[in-house]
């Protein structure tokens, strides 16, 4: 671990919060496709199997904020036990379950009680560095996207292990039991907890929250695409072992990335960087679609993912920046849904053009997700920069992120 990371950590109560926070996302990253293979391996239905996971997904989505209002008002340890609760009785009901429709409901209710832990983390993190440590919080958003992408690469590698050697419901199980042990020891620790905040507080600028929001579905448009065109692109190739490693290289690109952005400190404001880091991934994503052969995918798309931590460390910098402490978590929550929703739009489209015109078409989604990003950062920037009067220029001053 990096000394620009250790002071972090050395926090009181910081790499206990974190630790635990992590623990909940491996159980999340599980969550998703261990369904799949519990609910097809019960039903031998890859139909049924993905409505449960949609469901969860959807409801996941949708419901998430509503649920991080109750956590900014109440505060995290007076209503995390009650989510624990009634996500760890739906995930029973799912494991229990002996019909279709029932299990489909059931990891419907699961999604909708499942606590988003990357949002409660970075509420804490904002909430321990906010007074006197403003500048660290870069370092330690970086330190959040590492635990997030780590857990992405571990969660989907433990169901599949546990599915292919036949105990899909023990893939399930160990899932809930992460998500419920990480949020009840992340429930205990009332120190590092943002307090609740009274109803009518004011929130900040609603309308450069909505741009937020809509660069994370700009991001999550590449997410969307990536994951579609490169197994396309694979199975196009006739080789369809190759898609697993590009997308590891790919991940293990972006997590080094993230880790070399944490440790140092950047002088140029955030949303300088952002127009920065939009501008590079439109460039590089420009070489997925002309990719020839699977390895030179790979590098392409390893090239193209290191722009993606920087990216979302940044936006949740600007986000922390934009919103007032009483909506934090919901605000962290709306992103990630943003993000999901854009994913799951770049999904479909990357997948009917991968039918209709092949993995190259599919890949052209990309530099057009990295261009949508570019031109909402070029537009943040310009929100950001203060505001001059005829009359006197140094008037409207606001402070450069």
């Amino acid at each position: 671990m990096s000394s620009a990371y250790l002071p972090l950590l050395r926090t009181p109560g910081a790499a206990v919060f974190f630790l635990s926070a992590a623990v909940g996302r491996v159980g999340i990253a599980m969550t998703g496709l261990g369904l799949i293979w519990l609910v097809h391996a019960r039903t031998g239905s890859y139909g049924v199997a993905g409505l449960a996971t949609a469901g969860f997904a959807v409801t996941e989505a949708l419901i998430g904020p509503q649920l991080a209002r109750l956590i900014d008002r109440f505060g995290q340890p007076r209503v995390l036990p009650f989510l624990l609760a009634a996500h760890g009785t739906a995930v029973a009901v799912v494991l229990a379950a002996g019909s279709p429709a029932a299990m489909i409901a059931a990891a419907t209710c699961a999604g909708a009680a499942v606590p988003q832990f990357g949002a409660l983390s970075a509420a804490r993190w904002a909430h321990l560095l906010r007074a006197d440590r403003a500048g660290e919080l870069p370092t330690a958003f970086s330190l959040e996207s590492l635990a997030n992408a780590t857990a992405f690469l571990l969660g989907p590698a433990v169901v599949a292990a546990l599915g292919a050697a036949g105990n899909p419901a023990v893939a399930s199980a160990v899932a809930a039991t992460l998500i419920l042990s990480g949020g009840g020891a992340l429930a205990a620790q009332h120190r590092t907890a943002p307090p609740g905040h009274i109803p009518g507080t004011r929130t900040g600028r609603p309308a450069f929250v909505l741009l937020i929001a809509a660069l994370h579905v700009a991001v999550g448009l590449y997410f969307g695409t990536m994951s579609v065109a490169i197994s396309a692109f694979a199975v196009g190739r006739g080789t369809p072992g190759a898609a697993a490693p590009i997308i590891l290289a790919a991940s293990l690109g972006g997590l080094l990335s993230g880790w070399l952005y944490g440790l140092r400190r950047h002088r140029a404001p955030t949303a300088v960087q952002l127009v920065i880091v939009s501008a590079y991934l439109t460039g590089t994503a420009l070489l997925l679609p002309f990719a020839p052969a699977p390895i030179w995918l790979g590098a392409a798309a390893v090239v193209a993912e290191a722009a993606v931590p920087p990216t979302l460390v940044l936006l949740a910098v600007r986000t922390e920046r934009s919103v007032h402490p009483a909506v934090l978590t919901e605000a962290f929550t709306w992103n990630n849904s943003s993000s999901a929703a854009g994913s799951a739009i770049a999904a479909a489209v990357a997948g009917r053009l991968a039918d209709s015109a092949g993995a190259s078409a599919a890949f052209a989604l990309a530099p057009a997700a990295g261009l949508a990003l570019l031109v909402l950062a070029v537009t943040a920037l310009r929100k950001s920069r203060p505001s001059r009067s005829p009359r006197r220029r140094g008037a409207g001053r606001v402070r450069r992120s």
